[in-house]
């Protein structure tokens, strides 16, 4: 396997993007407009992406194996784990699968929420025609949906927006969204959920900032955390 010459601003910048790494996972920081994987766009996923950075990195003549044990949306910034032995994704795999990975994300919100803190539940169903979610009504109940829950907490406010840290419980599509919109707090920049404008890099305010979980081959605990954006003014 022979991949792409990474530019050296291409390099140093994967380089500075690393959060965690040893010999069986890779932790990055996604940026906003990264897919994580190949989809129906020409675009390089980000696995490509660090797989050429480590074939450079580490003169690697053969193929590097690069595993995808979760998603993160494209418009979305922030944490993403790669596994760098297939050990490490089955196991992660199982790991994400069953919930036992705890996941943190940030969100600037466009209205400050009626309260600082909630567990929200509720039952979410997708429309794939539309790709968006929505929340079922009382008395409206649908066979397709499922449950939704998250917990949110207030923690700051910009010049114009409000800092809500989110953990999320149920994996669901656009579910933190989807369940701020429902309450009244659209995501900056997330059109499609009911924001009245669009961020200037296409993306939407929501970053996964911190991921908690046992190493899947060490059995070591570790915690780690993403810096926002640099766009996000007002915020550290």
């Amino acid at each position: 396997m022979i991949y792409r010459i990474l530019s050296g601003a291409e390099y140093d910048d994967l380089a500075s993007r690393i959060l965690y790494e040893d010999n069986h996972l890779l932790v990055v920081n996604k940026k906003v407009g990264e897919i994580v994987q190949g989809d129906k766009t020409s675009d390089e996923p980000l696995t490509e992406t660090f797989k050429a950075f480590i074939a450079m990195r580490d003169a690697k003549p053969g193929q590097v194996f690069m595993g995808l044990p979760h998603r993160l949306d494209r418009p979305v910034s922030g944490i993403v784990v790669l596994a760098k032995t297939s050990k490490a994704l089955e196991r992660l795999n199982a790991m994400f699968r069953d919930g036992d990975v705890t996941k943190v994300y940030w969100a600037l919100v466009c209205n400050e929420p009626s309260e600082k803190e909630k567990l929200l539940e509720g039952m979410l169903w997708r429309n794939e025609k539309q790709n968006k979610s929505y929340m079922c009504r009382p008395g409206a109940a649908r066979k397709d949906a499922k449950k939704a829950l998250l917990k949110y907490k207030y923690i700051d406010k910009t010049e114009r927006y409000y800092l809500l840290e989110v953990e999320l419980m149920t994996g669901r599509h656009h579910q933190i969204r989807c369940q701020l919109s429902d309450m009244g707090c659209p995501i900056k920049g997330d059109l499609k959920y009911g924001a009245p404008r669009s961020n200037p890099d296409g993306g939407i305010s929501l970053h996964a900032r911190r991921i908690t979980f046992v190493h899947p081959v060490k059995k070591e605990p570790l915690v780690i955390e993403a810096p926002v954006p640099s766009s996000w003014k007002g915020v550290k």
